[in-house]
């Protein structure tokens, strides 16, 4: 009984396979018209006797021809009929998909994906808009860095701490700008305060520990892109040499090994440890040695 509930459900869905597909096909470039007969031509017809006869119908059902309200309501559905045959057979591909759905009326659901793949597709290429993309990013991410930067000098050119440091870094500079200006005209308040202020700018710049280092277009999303690859290539080269110099041969760190573990442990970014005076670098080396000492009297001791 089971059995032949399931075998009338399955003629039951045999019967209406071909109702439902062709209300799919319903939706498909001209309908149940023929695109070909709506412009009145053959599958035969050049692009421009196709040309021509749209042209012709578009005149003829042009709404704005027409007076009374029942047949410009007419024209309006017409014209659009006509228009839609002469998009799908104006273009190439859509005329080959479209000739295709008429040799293979069976292939139901390729039909209904080429359509929609073909309407949904991108204008334009995407390789194009996702480098627009990346530039505007990059040109945004460029300015922004410059105004954090610019923003930070401003900020640590008040603080008293860093101001007067400064200062002191730029005391020759200063009274040979602004206090003793040999065969120079002598500035005027305002100019003096503006050349302070540049020199202060300038030190702070140079000299010290700025939060966010200066912008480079190296940095910028879409030149990281396109140096990816030498970047990952540079970076195994070195984790590799890494490995093979103090992990297998267990060769002693150099200075600038030292350095470079040292900035790690103290979590800063290149640009950070840059500006680092010698003589804190120098304190950093001489605790790594003392710490090395410590390390190795206890083993012995072990």
């Amino acid at each position: 009984m089971q059995c032949q509930q399931h075998l009338i459900s399955f003629i039951f869905y045999l019967i209406l396979l071909p109702t439902f597909v062709v209300c799919l096909l319903d939706g498909l470039y001209c309908g149940k018209q023929n695109c070909y007969d709506v412009l009145g031509v053959t599958r035969d017809s050049s692009k421009n006797e196709i040309g021509k006869a749209y042209r012709t119908l578009a005149r003829k059902y042009h709404p704005d021809l027409h007076r009374t309200i029942d047949t410009k309501a007419e024209a309006e559905v017409q014209f659009k009929h006509i228009a839609t045959a002469y998009e799908i057979l104006k273009d190439d591909d859509s005329r080959n998909n479209y000739d295709y759905m008429l040799d293979h009326p069976d292939e139901y659901y390729a039909h209904y994906y080429r359509y929609y793949r073909r309407r949904v597709a991108p204008k334009v290429d995407v390789r194009i808009v996702i480098v627009v993309i990346l530039t505007v990013i990059s040109i945004v991410q460029y300015y922004s860095g410059w105004q954090r930067y610019d923003s930070a000098i401003k900020y640590f050119a008040t603080v008293p701490k860093y101001r007067n440091k400064a200062l002191k870094i730029a005391r020759d500079e200063i009274n040979e700008k602004i206090n003793n200006r040999k065969g120079k005209q002598r500035l005027n308040k305002i100019e003096q305060k503006e050349e302070l202020e540049r020199i202060v700018r300038k030190v702070i710049e140079e000299k010290m520990d700025v939060k966010g280092a200066k912008p480079s277009l190296w940095d910028i999303l879409l030149v990281q892109l396109i140096i990816f690859p030498y970047t990952l290539t540079r970076w195994l080269l070195w984790q590799l040499n890494w490995l093979w110099r103090f992990t297998i041969c267990r060769r002693p760190y150099g200075q600038e090994e030292k350095l470079y573990l040292i900035r790690r442990l103290m979590k800063m970014s290149q640009n950070q440890f840059n500006t680092l005076e010698d003589s804190q670098i120098e304190e950093y080396l001489e605790l790594w040695k003392q710490n090395e000492e410590e390390w190795k009297q206890n083993k012995k001791q072990k």
